[in-house]
């Protein structure tokens, strides 16, 4: 639900979308920009979401999505975990690049020689 403002676009979420996602950061293993990477949102906005749930002001049925939010949990570690592997791999990438750059740079030199 897009609705234009200025120019920018600005979504209107749901109280249960609100209250699923400050739920999603409760679990201890999951930090915050992980979960408004995964949700598409800024994490501020998910800070003053967190806020306004303890206040009372966010109330959603925490029976509509008890199971989601455990697999959405589980979902953002996978996630993290896969991008932290990507990470690491891309690292490698790179060093095995150099060094056969290095390689052919060195036999280059010495075949000129």
């Amino acid at each position: 639900m897009a609705t234009a403002r200025y120019g920018m676009y600005r979504r209107d979420y749901t109280d249960e979308f609100k209250a699923h996602a400050v739920r999603l950061t409760q679990h201890p293993s999951i930090m915050i920009k992980d979960v408004a990477s995964a949700l598409d949102i800024h994490p501020f906005m998910l800070s003053r979401w967190r806020k306004e749930y303890r206040e009372g002001k966010i109330v959603a049925d925490k029976r509509k999505d008890s199971g989601i939010v455990g697999k959405k949990a589980s979902e953002i570690r996978e996630i993290r975990k896969l991008k932290e592997k990507v990470e690491a791999l891309e690292i490698e990438n790179d060093l095995l690049k150099k060094t056969i750059q290095f390689n052919l740079e060195k036999k280059k030199k010495s075949s000129s020689s």
